[in-house]
């Protein structure tokens, strides 16, 4: 994540932009990530209309009591790319929220699985609601978790 930085971008800034620009710039490094993304050590490294990319490499900070990545993790990683699939398809002016999403924990993850992929895929987009679906997988492709997710859009 060497040259990233952190924080947030301006309403007016963002309003000046198509959802796929800002994508775009988030994924660059021309934008700040989130904070979250900082605190949990993730990036945002592919972003094309309708195709997010995110990674991450889990650690013992991750872990839960039983020693494995905590679902909400994973949860964070799926709600991410998914929402910002949605957000890629979006013209300038124009936002997007989760209304809801539904995740599946296939493996668990650990630490030692190494670095892991969350790709998020447009499933449609309209005026008001768009959908998309996510999946994470490590590095030899594995499934661990997928999802899907509705998001409202709306008016910046």
């Amino acid at each position: 994540m060497t040259g990233k930085t952190y924080g947030t971008v301006s309403t007016e800034q963002r309003q000046q932009m198509s959802g796929l620009e800002f994508v775009q710039g988030l994924a660059s490094g021309a934008l700040p990530l989130n904070t979250i993304a900082q605190t949990l050590g993730y990036d945002v490294v592919e972003a094309e209309s309708g195709r997010v990319v995110i990674t991450l490499v889990p650690n013992a900070t991750h872990l839960n009591p039983a020693g494995t990545v905590h679902g909400g993790l994973t949860a964070i990683l799926l709600d991410s790319c998914m929402g910002l699939a949605v957000q890629s398809t979006l013209e300038k002016g124009t936002a997007q929220t989760t209304l809801e999403f539904k995740i599946s924990l296939i493996r668990p993850i650990t630490p030692e699985t190494g670095e892991i992929r969350a790709e998020g895929r447009i499933l449609n987009c309209g005026r008001r609601i768009g959908t998309a679906d996510g999946r994470v997988t490590d590095a030899q492709g594995r499934l661990l978790a997928h999802g899907t997710t509705t998001c409202l859009i709306f008016p910046a």
